[in-house]
């Protein structure tokens, strides 16, 4: 009489059990990487080629976001500012510092200082930052309390579900326009349900939770 079963199938047991395994050690590792502060690059604080201090420029200067990323209000793109925008003041403002060499190098030659860039979102990603500013939605929601910085660092995270908090119920991270590059500003008391909800009917602020607004 021959067997119920093929003689392959004594094995099957034992490759099921090394398969589940093998796919609950790599849940467990995509867990631990995609939903922790490594994958959202929170903290994140490399060192820069010319030792630039927000602290110095925004906090104690006072200098405006956009003197130097001047395309945040017409551009999805934040943009780093060049040599030649540093030289407006530091042609006079310690001229001859060694530690500035890089930027009169920079502005002399053309060629682009290599910052390291600090906030990124993935490359599936698309983000505007001329629609959230120009709604109200100042650069500390997204980056952190930048004029309080030595070194700038990845302070939010930046996430899936960071930008969905914000898109479900955007009144609370809104302020008028002439506070949206004033990274000091605290909202009055009950702000978000009085003006903060205000904002967000005569903006007509849509905040798609849709999947394409982000993944194009």
């Amino acid at each position: 009489m021959s067997d119920v079963f093929p003689k392959w199938t004594n094995k099957l047991p034992g490759k099921v059990l090394v398969g589940a395994l093998l796919l609950g050690a790599g849940v467990t590792a995509g867990l631990t990487y995609y939903f922790t502060p490594k994958y959202t690059r929170v903290g994140y604080q490399p060192i820069q080629p010319v030792a630039f201090s927000h602290t110095i420029h925004a906090g104690q200067l006072g200098l405006d976001c956009r003197y130097c990323h001047n395309g945040v209000e017409k551009s999805w793109y934040s943009n780093v500012p060049s040599a030649n925008t540093c030289m407006n003041c530091h042609n006079q403002v310690l001229k001859d510092d060694p530690k500035l060499a890089l930027v009169r190098e920079s502005a002399q030659s053309g060629k682009p200082i290599p910052w390291v860039q600090v906030h990124k979102v993935p490359d599936y990603v698309y983000f505007n930052h001329s629609v959230h500013v120009n709604r109200g939605v100042s650069c500390v929601h997204c980056h952190g309390p930048v004029n309080k910085m030595d070194e700038v660092r990845h302070a939010k995270p930046l996430s899936m579900t960071f930008c969905l908090d914000c898109h479900r119920n955007p009144a609370p991270n809104l302020r008028p326009p002439d506070q949206v590059y004033n990274l000091d500003w605290v909202p009055p008391q009950n702000f978000a349900k009085t003006q903060g909800t205000k904002f967000v009917h005569d903006w007509k602020v849509n905040a798609s939770q849709n999947c394409s607004a982000c993944h194009r």
